[in-house]
């Protein structure tokens, strides 16, 4: 068997693809000596990006973290406010909640989308009746929940819907765009994502009044004053004019990046076809950013040690390829293992996607060469 060769350059998990857009822009910034907080490229790409995912406004923010917070604020939880979560996400979903000292509780995932669970959601929304002040759900790895169940269950139990967007933008349910679905919604340009501002992140809502409210928040929660002058606590969350140019440069971009993290997918499905393995799911009526291609490898190879993700992930990082295991579900975080889980049938569905999963490497600048190398090194650990 002929010896796979050790990558010169790394072959990563998902890093920022720049074009010559966000020069001009950025350089814009410069000319006008708007390279402070705000300015221009602040509100096009507002509005660029409201229009794009079909929502009235947004607040361009320092980070989707950011957009979370303030969106769980505008949802007026309070201390010891019940938060119903996504349990297999990061942790940045979810941590927004403990800032406003509300109390998370996690929803198992289901297996078609590895989302939350909307069985799991109503025996939450019915457990915490009166209680829960809002939902939270995220789309994992770009692939869209059973969104319409979950809205309909938030409608049904008079909870308000955050979307927790920031893995998906340009993902479409039933023809519409992911991060237009709650009331609040996220999104993240962190450097790993489909585009990227380097950082970033936005809140976006149909609530125009709300959007004002957080960039009110924002920006230090400053009163309409000639003197700084405050009545409530604030943040210093606002998107700089510098980072938003690269946003709006990288906006352009958004649907070819898209189309080659779909062409990634499906050349590591093709590839995987004759292997004990399946890739993350997703429902035929949705069409996912496919930002992050995950595998699944088959129970009985785990549960003896023959083959598992982390003997996958050593053999990849030898050969200087990166990957990650999946999400660890924020139940079995030690930071949350106090609080309520909810699942179906005593399932745990989302640890057993994280004991056999792995997220690979879905860079858009990977050739098809290289992504065929990292092919063969996945076989060879099933020989």
């Amino acid at each position: 068997m002929k010896e796979i060769k050790r990558f010169e350059q790394k072959v990563w998990l998902s890093s920022p693809t720049t074009h010559s857009e966000e020069q001009i822009f950025i350089k814009e910034a410069f000319d006008t000596n708007w390279v402070a907080p705000l300015g221009k490229n602040v509100n096009e790409f507002e509005k660029e990006m409201a229009a794009y995912l079909g929502v009235a406004q947004a607040a361009a923010l320092t980070s989707g973290t950011a957009a979370l917070h303030l969106a769980v604020k505008l949802a007026g939880v309070q201390a010891g406010d019940v938060i119903i979560c996504s349990d297999l996400t990061f942790a940045a979903t979810v941590n927004p909640v403990s800032y406003e000292n509300g109390i998370q509780v996690f929803v198992d995932s289901e297996r078609d989308t590895w989302n939350m669970n909307p069985d799991a959601l109503e025996i939450a929304l019915e457990k915490y009746s009166g209680k829960a002040k809002a939902v939270i759900v995220a789309n994992l790895y770009g692939t869209p929940a059973k969104l319409d169940e979950i809205v309909d269950l938030c409608e049904k139990y008079n909870v308000v819907l955050i979307e927790d967007a920031a893995e998906s933008l340009s993902a479409t349910y039933k023809g519409r765009q992911t991060g237009s679905f709650g009331r609040y919604n996220c999104i993240s340009f962190n450097g790993n994502k489909i585009i990227t501002s380097s950082g970033g992140g936005m809140m976006l809502s149909n609530d125009e009044e709300a959007v004002s409210k957080a960039r009110f928040w924002a920006t230090q929660a400053r009163d309409a004053a000639p003197w700084y002058q405050h009545s409530e606590l604030g943040y210093n969350y606002r998107m700089s004019n510098i980072v938003a140019g690269i946003g709006r440069g990288q906006l352009l971009h958004l649907d070819e990046h898209r189309k080659k993290k779909k062409e990634i997918f499906l050349r590591y499905k093709d590839g995987f076809r004759d292997l004990p393995v399946e890739m993350n799911p997703y429902l035929e009526y949705t069409e996912p950013n496919f930002w992050l291609s995950c595998m699944l490898v088959e129970p009985e190879l785990v549960k003896s040690g023959k083959v598992t993700p982390e003997k996958i992930r050593l053999a990849l990082d030898e050969k200087n390829v990166e990957s990650r295991p999946i999400w660890k579900p924020m139940h079995l975080q030690p930071m949350y293992a106090s609080r309520d889980f909810i699942r179906v049938d005593g399932e745990d569905v989302g640890a057993d996607i994280f004991t056999r999963g792995l997220c690979l490497p879905s860079d858009i600048k990977m050739t098809v060469e290289e992504q065929d190398i990292v092919i063969e090194i996945i076989h060879r650990c099933f020989k």
